[in-house]
């Protein structure tokens, strides 16, 4: 089985979980049927070549729309009653100075990547099981089925979020979604930038305070002036007290403390690390800071920040400590993806 069909069929199963509780083309990766670690290795490995061949953008070194920050020293993870296991021990964290995109990057920065480069995303991509060939698409969410909140849906793309009848014109602003973790890579590739680590993430989310649970502090009662969430009953009732159904233009809310903006809620971010649950007792793994291999099938990925479709019944995304994980080869239409630059 093929590894992109293998996330669809598992994120489809369980992605409620993280949702919720959460012309000059590039050639398609040709995934080749066989053991499943080898398969698993080669797809991955074969997808990181192909980003390394992009060419990086001619103004690489440019920091605008970006935020230097200094640097320093927090502790990390869950410090509340919300907090799940994956979010202990707390630790010591040391982040080097570093510059962070002040905004998710938008549909208009994607845009200008993939008419510049001729990259295709995993989602527009189709693929291969046992000798028979499928449609590209990705997974959207459909609040009808409780059993089944995510659907593949043939045709969904970065283009097109919920599906062929959607589209993004008069949406520039708006974060990117429907974009793999490969696909972010690709972009930082041709920016001259790279994902955050998750230290990192945690680190500009809490922006020099890490003793509350929310970016803007304790309060919960304010969250829908801070944060693009799912207010109401989930998943059907959504009373839109932040006055959006889905996905917001970046900066409607206010920024954090150092200066950037919707680092939770509106959409889950991808960061470098491999997802591990046991990851903050065993920091001695890392690899640059970060995880960069782990022993489990399908290599997820962290995703932070939380997304429109985090409630208090379910994920708790927006809290500063949440973390959750995703299928790296996997679109889905509340995950998108910001930059950092080393310094």
């Amino acid at each position: 089985m093929s590894s992109k069909f293998k996330s669809v069929i598992i994120l489809a199963l369980s992605i409620f979980i993280i949702s919720c509780k959460e012309n000059k083309k590039s050639s398609p990766i040709q995934v080749v049927e066989q053991e499943p670690e080898t398969e698993k290795v080669n797809y991955h490995e074969n997808y990181l070549r192909e980003i390394s061949y992009i060419k990086t953008r001619e103004d690489s070194a440019s920091t605008r729309g970006m935020i230097k920050l200094d640097g320093g020293s927090y502790m990390m993870g869950g410090n509340n009653n919300q907090a799940k296991p994956d979010e202990f021990p707390r630790h010591r964290e040391n982040i080097e100075p570093i510059y962070v995109d002040e905004t998710e990057v938008t549909n208009k920065q994607f845009r200008q990547f993939v008419e510049e480069t001729g990259y295709v995303t995993t989602a527009e991509r189709s693929f291969e099981i046992k000798g028979k060939q499928y449609e590209p698409g990705a997974l959207v969410f459909d609040p009808y089925n409780p059993e089944w909140w995510w659907k593949f849906e043939k045709k969904a793309n970065w283009r097109h979020p919920e599906g062929p009848e959607s589209n993004i014109e008069g949406k520039d602003n708006e974060p990117v979604v429907q974009v793999s973790w490969y696909d972010a890579m690709a972009y930082a590739k041709w920016a001259g930038k790279r994902l955050p680590t998750e230290a990192e993430y945690e680190y500009f989310n809490r922006a020099g305070n890490d003793t509350l649970v929310y970016h803007w502090g304790n309060d919960f009662e304010k969250a829908p002036e801070m944060v693009n969430f799912y207010q109401g009953e989930f998943p059907r009732k959504n009373l839109l007290e932040d006055d959006f159904k889905k996905r917001a233009p970046v900066k409607s809310f206010p920024a954090n403390p150092y200066g950037l903006y919707e680092t939770a809620g509106n959409v889950w971010e991808w960061c470098l690390d491999t997802y591990r649950p046991d990851a903050y007792s065993k920091t001695e793994d890392k690899v640059d800071g970060y995880f960069q291999e782990f022993e489990n099938m399908d290599q997820q990925k962290v995703i932070r920040g939380g997304s429109f479709l985090c409630s208090e019944s379910y994920c708790t995304g927006y809290r500063n400590a949440a973390r959750m994980s995703s299928a790296p080869d996997t679109g889905l239409e509340h995950t998108g993806f910001r930059c950092v630059k080393d310094i």
